[in-house]
């Protein structure tokens, strides 16, 4: 396997990614969409999770097909993300069609960042517009770390922040992941500040620091409370997969997050993937390719979640140091 082109999740053909956020919230919005709809699903393993129309995703669901996904930040107001992203979708006469209306099929997922110093006086929830202007943004190059849905995230110890990244297997089928890293857990180990997703590492796209050190595992007192912590991600393919192919796909994709992330999966997390599958490749050997296709998930999952901490920018207000801050030297 080796990265596409750019080392993102819009390598996958079919996909843009748009991205949003407000410096003073210290929030954002992200959202994944493309030209035509593509078939998505998702799996969840935290245990605070919070989201919007992924029950539709499930196989026996009537509707097929999505038009975007939002990753956002704001808890359960981000949630509201979405309804500036199905009004610029359907304001482009986008959506699942019924006689004359457009209804745009927009699932979503948030992650908790209400207590990193931003401003949450609000009148009004500032997410929808957020929301539309990640769609309004949508195309191929976005940026990482402490942007979109990653911009106020935080981990155990160091800034959060967005991560993708992509691999392509022999067969020519694209994979790519994109994440919002807002654990509980910690993503390094070690006096440099080595990534636990370093056996996965392509180049030096987080440091090329080599493995963290093993240590004697103590265990793990939660930082954070109940319902503050997630890691929110989308694995993407251009691979013609069905719904069920693609929540295989999501499912495993959880274990880049186990290897990137320790501890993950708590019962503070609301740790959810979602899958999407463009279509533009069918299967040459169905067995084999869903084999690599999940394989590759979750590696380029682990992959992200170590780029979005280690890309994540410095800022005056920060609650906790970025990795860079901490650990580049000169």
């Amino acid at each position: 396997m080796r990265p596409g082109a750019r080392n993102l999740i819009t390598d996958v053909a079919g996909l843009t990614v748009g991205q949003a956020q407000d410096a003073a919230l210290r929030s954002g919005v992200t959202v994944v969409t493309g030209p035509a709809p593509f078939v998505a699903a998702v799996h969840v393993m935290g245990g605070a999770p919070g989201t919007r129309e992924t029950d539709l995703l499930s196989p026996d669901r009537m509707v097929q097909e999505v038009d975007a996904l939002v990753l956002s930040g704001g808890s359960a107001f981000g949630l509201a993300a979405c309804d500036g992203v199905a009004a610029g979708l359907r304001a482009a006469g986008r959506g699942f069609a019924v006689g004359p209306v457009r209804v745009p099929i927009v699932p979503g997922a948030i992650l908790f960042d209400l207590l990193n110093g931003g401003d949450k006086g609000w009148d009004a929830t500032p997410y929808p517009a957020l929301g539309r202007a990640a769609l309004a943004a949508a195309g191929p190059d976005f940026a990482l770390g402490t942007a979109g849905a990653g911009y106020g995230a935080m981990t155990g110890d160091l800034k959060g922040g967005l991560g993708s990244a992509s691999c392509v297997l022999p067969s020519g089928i694209t994979v790519g992941a994109l994440v919002a890293v807002n654990a509980l857990g910690c993503a390094t180990s070690g006096p440099q500040g080595q990534f636990w997703a370093a056996p996965f590492e392509e180049g030096d796209e987080f440091g090329g620091l080599g493995p963290a050190p093993l240590q004697t595992q103590q265990a793990p007192l939660p930082m954070k409370r109940l319902g503050e912590a997630t890691t929110i991600a989308v694995v993407a393919t251009d691979a013609l997969l069905t719904k069920a192919q693609a929540h295989r796909m999501a499912v495993a994709a959880h274990d880049g997050m186990a290897r990137a992330l320790l501890p993950s999966h708590t019962p503070l997390d609301g740790d959810l993937i979602f899958a999407a599958a463009t279509g533009h490749r069918p299967l040459a050997e169905p067995v084999r390719d869903l084999f690599q296709i999940g394989h590759a998930a979750a590696t380029c999952l682990a992959r992200a979640i170590a780029r979005g901490v280690y890309q994540a920018q410095a800022m005056p207000g920060d609650l906790q140091p970025s990795w860079a801050a901490r650990h580049r030297k000169g």
